[in-house]
């Protein structure tokens, strides 16, 4: 059994089948996958595109498993929005292989309007393959701007699992890449 470092949770094999057990149910949610076909590339691994769809997919069953299912989203009228994802490639992963893709909450606006996630991806042996930061919001979907949580939303929020270096998001964290679009001149 393994215990990877900085983690709170333990890696378990029994031949073809893996799981995480969680020791704190506050720290981490993961979600598994199996390497499929149409998620490699042409150098025969895991496709970058292949790491974006498991960890939208994670994240959409982390919602969903909080209290943020589809219905009650269209209910409030609020859909999330991704401004950046940053993934940091460590270790190859390859066909048929178990992955399982971690979130884990590290940052939030005092009002649930800007949200922080970070993914982990981990192979069968708990080798750290990839790491990634997604930085997105909330919009209204009926005006198409931003907007905080409505209150029964944001109370959700204190249950997810959060980062030991969680903090309190603010409009100021969304500008820190300083990236502003540049429109073409037609």
């Amino acid at each position: 059994m393994l215990t990877p470092k900085k983690s709170k949770f333990y890696y378990a094999c029994r031949s073809n089948y893996c799981s995480f057990e969680v020791t704190n149910a506050n720290t981490m949610y993961t979600k598994e996958f199996e390497i499929r076909w149409s998620d490699i590339d042409a150098n025969r691994h895991l496709a970058n595109s292949a790491y974006i769809n498991y960890m939208s997919h994670t994240r959409t069953a982390f919602l969903q498993d909080h209290g943020f299912s589809l219905m009650a989203l269209s209910k409030a009228g609020v859909g999330p929005v991704v401004f950046h994802e940053h993934v940091h490639y460590f270790k190859e992963a390859f066909l048929g292989q178990p992955i399982t893709v971690s979130l884990e909450v590290s940052g939030l606006s005092e009002d649930g309007m800007f949200f922080k996630f970070d993914h982990n991806f981990y192979n069968s042996k708990g080798q750290n393959l990839a790491f990634c930061e997604i930085v997105g919001a909330w919009i209204d979907l009926g005006t198409r701007k931003l907007i905080g949580l409505p209150q029964d939303l944001l109370d959700m929020t204190s249950k997810f699992p959060k980062t030991e270096d969680y903090k309190i998001l603010t409009k100021e964290d969304m500008r820190l890449h300083g990236r502003l679009p540049k429109h073409l001149e037609l």
